[in-house]
């Protein structure tokens, strides 16, 4: 039965390594690789580390590198970022990278509205030796793909005050179409449009009630919702939940560990029939803030 499972990996991985972005249980801190306009809105730089690896004990499934950078351009209104994401699944792996920019208005109300743009992408190498093939003559799995390379660029809008936010973006809007003449294969990335948001609740003076959620559209695949909710103790510990809706239930927990070291990490559990395969999903992120020695953050953000 593993078997089967695993041949439905490897099948959808083929398509939907180029069709379907990597996902993240703990996307509220990690804006900028989906949304251009997160550049700099933290009022200084800011480094991102994440590592996911999905549905253990499952041969093949994906597994995702996430580094990334992004902070304010002095005296303006611009904000300069960049992140790299690989993903592995089956016998394929991606390589994005992007370089993100964005321009900041700001309202009488303390309320900002950025407009984001992004340009990057990808390298797909596809392995067709890592198969077991049912059918040697099959030409489709002939020959491998190689450092197939694709452009794109993406758009977003952030709008946040101190305790809240608002985020839609698409950071990929080329459907390119990847065609190797020698394998006869093909594969469609399609645009994915991302709608975000979030709020900070006071709750007592030392505790802090953080609900978010992301939702992803993309044609030809199920609508994904995530709903999150984090309590934030002293502003040093982190405790939530997550709910993807009919996928999967996540546990996050998450530790300041001090004014610029930040650790957070999730579970997820599958709560469809595949979790009768696999031991659940890890995931864990490392995040420094690099503002200088003297800078005053006037208001800590807390997303």
């Amino acid at each position: 039965m593993k078997k089967i499972v695993y041949s439905l990996v490897i099948l959808l991985g083929l398509s939907a390594s180029a069709q379907q972005e990597p996902q993240y249980t703990q996307y509220m801190y990690n804006q900028s690789v989906i949304n251009p306009a997160y550049a700099g809105s933290l009022g200084y730089g800011s480094l991102f580390s994440l590592y996911r690896t999905q549905w253990i004990g499952l041969e093949g499934a994906p597994k995702t590198v996430n580094l990334s950078y992004h902070q304010p351009l002095e005296n303006t209104n611009l904000g300069l970022g960049g992140n790299i994401v690989h993903d592995e699944i089956g016998p394929s792996t991606t390589t994005n990278f992007a370089v993100d920019m964005s321009y900041t208005i700001h309202f009488e109300n303390d309320s900002r509205l950025a407009f984001g743009m992004k340009a990057g992408g990808q390298l797909l190498n596809i392995d067709y030796t890592k198969l077991n093939h049912y059918n040697p003559s099959d030409v489709s799995f002939r020959n491998n793909i190689n450092s197939q390379f694709s452009p794109n660029i993406g758009a977003g809008l952030f709008y946040y005050t101190e305790n809240s936010y608002l985020g839609l973006s698409v950071p990929m809007l080329l459907q390119t179409k990847m065609y190797d003449e020698f394998a006869y294969s093909d594969a469609n990335r399609r645009q994915h449009f991302y709608l975000t948001g979030g709020r900070v609740f006071d709750v007592t003076d030392n505790i802090k009630f953080k609900p978010a959620f992301i939702a992803k559209m993309v044609a030809g695949a199920p609508l994904q919702v995530d709903l999150t909710g984090n309590f934030l103790i002293n502003e040093k510990f982190t405790v939530g939940v997550a709910y993807r809706w009919s996928a999967a239930l996540s546990a996050l927990v998450g530790f300041k560990v001090n004014d610029r070291v930040s650790i957070g990490y999730g579970y997820d559990r599958e709560t469809t029939r595949l979790a009768n395969f696999n031991s659940g999903s890890h995931e864990i992120f490392l995040q420094f803030d690099l503002f200088k020695i003297n800078q005053q953050v006037e208001t800590p953000r807390f997303f």
